[in-house]
């Protein structure tokens, strides 16, 4: 049984000189349009800069089953919830281990207080306590 030819649609013709972009857009007219303001960049307005302050490492294995916690706690009056919880966050990752947040600490589940330390230094705390 021979097979029947198909109308083949092109699909990418060959762009004449004066459609710039597209065939689709040839038809239009770019006559005298005016030249585009000059504008200048908008600013951004300034994140809030958070003091953070002194916070103070603590190692724990009291009633956790000989499994050793580092706990971040004494974190400044004025900082809010959601900065712990975003700081829980980033030593977390830095970890690659599990913690929680209770309150006003953060326990991080291990005995890594060398990267923990690590961590909230470059946030920007005074890291005391566990060395």
């Amino acid at each position: 049984m021979p097979r029947e030819e198909k109308n083949r649609i092109e699909t990418n013709a060959a762009q004449s000189p004066r459609a710039g972009l597209n065939a689709a857009f040839a038809g239009l007219e770019m006559g005298d349009l005016p030249a585009a303001p000059e504008s200048a960049p908008v600013p951004t307005p300034p994140l809030p800069v958070w003091k953070m302050g002194r916070v103070v490492l603590r190692r724990e294995t009291a009633q956790r089953g000989g499994k050793t916690v580092i706990v971040i706690h004494d974190f400044a009056t004025h900082l809010p919830g959601s900065v712990i919880e975003t700081v829980a966050k980033k030593v977390r990752v830095a970890c690659g281990c599990g913690g929680t947040v209770k309150g006003r600490t953060i326990e991080i589940q291990g005995d890594q207080a060398t990267k923990i330390r690590a961590v909230l230094t470059g946030e920007g705390f005074q890291v005391a306590g566990v060395k």
